[in-house]
């Protein structure tokens, strides 16, 4: 069984920074990609930025520039630096594994962006 541990949200002023880490626990065999998606309240859940195996990344439009996706594979572990935050960007973040051509989710940590 995967388990994966969100870590890292909180309250943040506008303009501020977060850093949101996500370990993966369990029988893992390999994980190809990971990502990190976000559900603001009323909102579907959306994507974040996925990143490959082999560190191949994706973002959405909306945070280019701004977020930066990375892992360390030897950790199983992914992460998601947030700059320039803005109140828009309020969310519960939830970090993603896809191990086995099977998707796992971690439980979400809130990321709170006052203004």
């Amino acid at each position: 069984q995967v388990q994966l541990v969100e870590s890292g949200g909180g309250l943040v002023q506008a303009g501020g920074s977060r850093s949101l880490s996500c370990a993966a626990f369990g029988t893992i065999w390999s994980i190809s990609n990971r990502g990190w998606y976000r559900q603001a309240p009323g909102k579907q859940r959306e994507l974040v930025a996925t990143i490959t195996r082999g560190g191949t990344t994706n973002y959405a439009d909306s945070v280019k520039g701004r977020f930066t996706i990375s892992r360390d594979n030897a950790k199983n572990t992914v992460y998601l630096q947030m700059n320039s935050l803005k109140p828009e960007d309020t969310a519960v973040y939830y970090c993603n594994a896809v191990i086995r051509d099977m998707d796992y989710w971690g439980k979400g940590t809130l990321v709170t962006v006052s203004s």
